[in-house]
Parts: structure tokens; C-alpha cells; sequence
């Protein structure tokens, strides 16, 4: 456990932030109890350092924290000069810095992509991720060829005029360790599967309604993992997609197809019928005792042969993702992975770095697994970076997320004229996204008349598969309202 004691609860939150990101496997909390938030502009208000009242147990340790003098800063200004001072502390208590500095947001592929469509030069993007975030040179570039690529191919759509579709399924033939989305297993839900299927269905028909005229750009089917639905449930979700929108300009249909043991040919043929051109085949990881301990209810050679059976069967765009900081797994285990992917020659590869989230099993278990080793390291990050290379495939997207293993990011590759649109508009926000589903996240993207800024609605559907079959009719009122 780490105790924060800090001289301004102004800055309590940031505080959290950067030590969460030095320290990302541990507990972090006051060290006494924190106040309202203080006004930064006005002394009468500033809390004076207090007494630590938390008892430091064997292991904890308290990290004193002095805010900087921010007197007549901007509150955006006085917060930024704080992580700065926060961030060199611990640089110099730890004895190194992170690959992404003092950088906490989930997308700094997006600050280079308006750098340079605000006609920033390279040289002025490096500086401000180098020299004011302390990022490394590897990252600053690797956001600003990301934001170049993504650039390039959203200049190709009309995104103001389209949109997007995005369709749940949140169920799964067992639920990973390090999991957080809202997915079920799909044996315990299994008498209500086909009611959640007439119930999306009824949302997506509705939404086909409110989007009339409009061109939808991509769709994709998330989850969990579509592909646990049966072959029947898959074709009546697609069939209605053809009958309800016009798909003549829709210019990407992707199905994550995922888990190897949803898999069957039947279920691809399927996909096929429908015209699906991306899949998705995810191992995580190409050794047997880890599958075995994320709990994934399959082998190595189960995903092998699904690849196989896909390739066979002409998906010529499919996509595989690995996760790196998994536990137990080091140097060794990783160099297992990306070589045995590298012989089977996706068309894209998504590089994860674990992020353990609050909910999942791995974060509320946590005991359990506390002798575990969960490694991420930058020899391991550039191991992946040659797979890539040697794949011909290029970085196209980018984000990251709280507490990842190493501090690092997700990165998605794919070969020229194979990259995932969708990936794109979710992740740079240039785009309305209509979401569809349990726990499913509308973005309504407008601009605003007054100055040209972006404005961004969202319009969340309940998680719960119960509450979303019976509530349905809600879920299909808060979108209608939004969209008027």
C-alpha cells in the first residue's frame, strides 16, 4: 500500500494519477483524511500539511508530496505544474523515468494527429512530448507515425457526413482473469441468449430508423465475443443489419471473432454469407500454462487450426491480438508468442499490455495471485515491434489505459490497405458512433457553430443482460432523444 500526504487536496487526484503510473500493482491512498477541494488562487483557502493519521503496516510506505507555488496560474496551468514537479520527484526517488512521462490521457496519438492538423512541424510535436512531458524519443515518434497513418485514412472519409455502428454481444465461453468489460459467460445465460438477441435486434431496427439518410461508414461487432452466439443468432443479426440500412457505402464490416473455441465453420460460413471481411482471432498468448491460468477454455493448437479453418475458407483479413505482462510470462514466453505468430502471417497484429482493471478477477483476487510475476519490459516491447516488421505490418492506431504493465500501450499493426477504420474513429473521436447492446457506449460527435470545437454526447446503455432485454425500450428512448 502507498500513503499519499499531501500539502494541497487541490491536487489529490493528479497526485494518484502519477503515482498509480510509477507504481501501477499498488493500493494508493490518503495518508489522512482529504478535504473539499481548495481553491489554488486564493491562500486563505490552501490546507497546510497535516498530521498523518493512517498507521504504516510492514511493506506500506508514504510518500510525502509538497505542492508547487501556483499562485496566479490558470487552474489548467497550476494542475500541469504540479504532475511536473510530482512527476521529477519520483523520477529521481525510483531512478528512472516512464516511456510516456508525466503523459496520463488514453490517447496521445490524438494530440500529435491535431499537432499536425494544426500544422505543428515534427520537430515542434518531439519537443512538447520530450521536452514538457518527458516522454521518450521512441514514443513521440511512434504517436506521431501513428497520427500520420490515421490522418491519411480518415482523409478518405467524409466523417462529419457518415457514421458509425457498433453492435454488443457480451458473452463469452468463460471470463478471462484480467478482465473488465461487461461480458458473461455464456453457459450461465444461456436461457436468455435468444431473448438478447430479439432485444438487439429491436435496437438495431430502431436506430436503422433514426439514422435514415445518413451513410454508415463501418460496422463492428464487439463483445465479449460475437462468435459465441449459434450460427442461427449470428445470420438473424446480420440479416437484419442488411435489411435495415443501406450498406452500399459502408466501406468495413468487422465481426471479433475472438476465441478460437466459438469458432466452427458453420459459424464462418455465416460471416461469409454475409460479407464480412475482417475477423479476428485472438490467442492472448501461445503458451499452454498461461491460457490455462487467464482461464481460456482452449489450446495453442485450437488457435492454429481456426486460423487455419478462416484462411482456408477466405478471410484474408484477420487480426490477432497478444497481451503482454501476462502472469508468469517474461522474456521467453513472449518470444514463444510473436515467433509462432509470425508463421502464421496475420494481416494484423494488436499488441496489448495488460491493464488490470478494478473489476476484474485479478484486481478483486488479488491475494491470490500477489506471487505471481507480471513482467513488461522495454527488450519485450521491442521484440513485438521486430515480429511486426518482419510481418510488413505498420502501427495504425494507438492507446493506452490505467495501470498497464510497464507503463506502455496498446498498439494495433496491420498491413497496408488492411487496417481496422473503426479502430480508428473510436479512438481520435471524429466520428458519431451509434452503439448497439449490453453495456454498449453511444459518441455522438457534433461541432459546435459558436468557435468549431467538437462536442462529444454520450449515451450509455445499461450493462446488465436483464436489465437491457427489459429496459429496452429505454435504451432506444435515451438514443432517439440525443439523436433528434
Amino acid at each position: 500500500m502507498i500513503y499519499i500526504n499531501i500539502d494541497d487536496d487541490a491536487f489529490y487526484d493528479d497526485a494518484v494519477t502519477i503515482v498509480r503510473s510509477f507504481y501501477p500493482r499498488v493500493d494508493v491512498k490518503p495518508a489522512r483524511p482529504i478535504s473539499g477541494t481548495s481553491d489554488i488562487n486564493n491562500p486563505a483557502t490552501f490546507n497546510p500539511i497535516k498530521e498523518v493519521t493512517v498507521t504504516l503496516n510492514e511493506g506500506d510506505r508514504l510518500i510525502e508530496i509538497e505542492a508547487p507555488d501556483v499562485t496566479g496560474l490558470s487552474k489548467a496551468d497550476a494542475h500541469e505544474k504540479f504532475k511536473v514537479k510530482l512527476y521529477k520527484q519520483l523520477e529521481q526517488k525510483e531512478g528512472h523515468g516512464l516511456p510516456w512521462g508525466n503523459m496520463t490521457g488514453v490517447r496521445p496519438s490524438k494530440i500529435a494527429y491535431q499537432m499536425i492538423v494544426d500544422g505543428k512541424s515534427e520537430e515542434e510535436i518531439i519537443r512538447f512530448f520530450t521536452k514538457e512531458h518527458f516522454t521518450t524519443l521512441e514514443k513521440a515518434r511512434l504517436a506521431i507515425d501513428v497520427a500520420k497513418k490515421e490522418i491519411s485514412l480518415v482523409s478518405k472519409i467524409d466523417v462529419k457526413n457518415g457514421y458509425s455502428l457498433y453492435i454488443g454481444i457480451p458473452f463469452c465461453p468463460s471470463i478471462c482473469l484480467y478482465c473488465s468489460f461487461s461480458a458473461y459467460a455464456y453457459k450461465a445465460y444461456e436461457d436468455r441468449v435468444e431473448q438478447y438477441v430479439d432485444a438487439l435486434i429491436k435496437e438495431i431496427s430502431e436506430v436503422s430508423k433514426m439514422m435514415d439518410g445518413k451513410r454508415l461508414d463501418t460496422v463492428y461487432f464487439g463483445g465479449g465475443t460475437p462468435t459465441t452466439l449459434s450460427p442461427d443468432q449470428l445470420d438473424r443479426i446480420l440479416t437484419c443489419l442488411e435489411e435495415k440500412f443501406d450498406l452500399e457505402n459502408t466501406i468495413e464490416l468487422t465481426v471479433e471473432a475472438g476465441r478460437p473455441d466459438s469458432i466452427t465453420r458453420v459459424k464462418l460460413q455465416v460471416l461469409k454469407n454475409h460479407n464480412v471481411e475482417r475477423i479476428s482471432i485472438n490467442p492472448q498468448t501461445m503458451n499452454q500454462e498461461t491460457l490455462d491460468l487467464i482461464g481460456r477454455k482452449h489450446s495453442v493448437e485450437d488457435i492454429k487450426k481456426a486460423y487455419e479453418l478462416a484462411s482456408e475458407m477466405g478471410f484474408d483479413n484477420i487480426n490477432m491480438d497478444i497481451i503482454l505482462g501476462l502472469p508468469g510470462e517474461g522474456p521467453d514466453e513472449v518470444a514463444n508468442t510473436v515467433n509462432t505468430i509470425k508463421d502464421m502471417k496475420p494481416a494484423s497484429l494488436t499488441v496489448h499490455s495488460l491493464a488490470i482493471k478494478r473489476s476484474s478477477r485479478l484486481n478483486i483476487y488479488r491475494d491470490r495471485y500477489k506471487n505471481l510475476d507480471f513482467k513488461n519490459t522495454e527488450s519485450i516491447i521491442k521484440m513485438t515491434e521486430e515480429c511486426a516488421k518482419d510481418l510488413k505490418v505498420e502501427p495504425y492506431y494507438m492507446y493506452r489505459q490505467k495501470n498497464m504493465a510497464g507503463n506502455f500501450e496498446n498498439v494495433g499493426y496491420a498491413i497496408p490497405g488492411k487496417e481496422c477504420i473503426y479502430n480508428i474513429l473510436i479512438m481520435e473521436e471524429v466520428q458519431s458512433i451509434i452503439a448497439c447492446g449490453a453495456g454498449a457506449s453511444t459518441k455522438i460527435v457534433r461541432t459546435n457553430e459558436k468557435d468549431g470545437s467538437t462536442i462529444i454526447t454520450r449515451v450509455e446503455n445499461v450493462k446488465n443482460v436483464d436489465e437491457y432485454i427489459n429496459r429496452i425500450d429505454e435504451m432506444i428512448e435515451r438514443k432517439r432523444k440525443e439523436l433528434k
